[in-house]
């Protein structure tokens, strides 16, 4: 039984390896790479100057010992660390349509990952609850990915809850040397939503200021407004907790819609105000079109 289990989960992982390799290849060819700058410039060498080199890399030295005007040649230090920073709460297993939130969150974190792993660059994975639930340290090759994608695909949380601040901490002690962080999550905030984020608030600042962080707000259209269906109980997948809604009431409806929309714009505020980029996505439309438009808006933004 573990046995066919063990097979089930590897086929499960070549299958999302083809899938999402022929993407990196097909379709984000160029634009994870244009979007991430490397740590810095590597000198190379230095030659002759030629009409159109820019003026301010002359190295002056070798000009005056030569006589002939020589530059400075640099390469940009292109090895990135990509950290994934996921939630795996419970929240995350709601979907109405075909896909659940944590299914996109596990795609999505697995094209990071090869498109990353295409760079050279290394790899790292959080998965949070309500706690740390797993730290895969960053390092390159096939084999590690490979172990990354199964670990976001199959890895079974012990915690129900959220808590994104305590993963920010962690972030913050593993992490010495600045990292793009993707912080992928739902966003599902314990208690009362405006003092949760309140409370979150620094932690985001603290962070964006340390590292490149990207928050990826994956969401449902069920979250944002409710279906005119009569009578319904909505429960909260991580405490629990149970309310019983009649659709059928206009005014409930839009309280609902009213509700969510308010969350989502403080949500949105206190990101900008963190300098944490932020990228939208929902279960019910396919995450491609959206991180390419992402990718290209921000390389737009860095070149200029």
């Amino acid at each position: 039984m573990e046995q066919q289990l063990t097979k089930n989960i590897l086929k499960k992982v070549r299958q999302v390896e083809v899938r999402t390799r022929r993407l990196v290849d097909d379709t984000m060819a160029g634009s994870y790479h244009s979007v991430f700058k490397g740590r810095g410039m590597n000198f190379n060498e230095v030659r002759e100057y030629v009409p159109g080199d820019e003026i301010r890399t002359i190295d002056w030295n070798v000009t005056a010992r030569t006589g002939v005007p020589h530059v400075k040649k640099f390469s940009e230090e292109r090895e990135l660390t990509i950290l994934l920073v996921i939630d795996v709460s419970n929240s995350g297993q709601f979907g109405s349509g075909e896909q659940s939130k944590r299914e996109m969150m596990a795609e999505l974190g697995s094209v990071l990952a090869f498109s990353a792993v295409r760079n050279n660059d290394k790899v790292g994975l959080i998965l949070f609850s309500d706690f740390v639930e797993l730290y895969i340290p960053p390092k390159k090759g096939r084999s590690h990915i490979l172990r990354v994608i199964r670990e976001i695909l199959f890895f079974r949380p012990r915690g129900k809850g959220t808590d994104i601040g305590d993963a920010l901490d962690f972030v913050n002690r593993v992490s010495k040397r600045k990292c793009v962080t993707f912080l992928i999550s739902d966003f599902c905030l314990p208690g009362d939503f405006a003092e949760s984020l309140e409370t979150l608030r620094p932690k985001l600042q603290i962070t964006g200021r340390r590292h490149d962080l990207i928050g990826v707000l994956v969401t449902d259209p069920r979250e944002h407004k409710l279906p005119d269906v009569g009578w319904i109980t909505l429960e909260d997948a991580e405490t629990g907790e149970q309310v019983m809604l009649n659709t059928r009431d206009k005014w409930t409806r839009d309280a609902y819609a009213n509700l969510a929309g308010d969350q989502h714009e403080q949500l949105r505020k206190a990101l900008r105000k963190g300098s944490v980029d932020l990228l939208e996505l929902s279960t019910d439309i396919s995450y491609i079109g959206p991180l390419i438009g992402f990718f290209r808006t921000r390389s737009r933004r860095i070149c200029r």
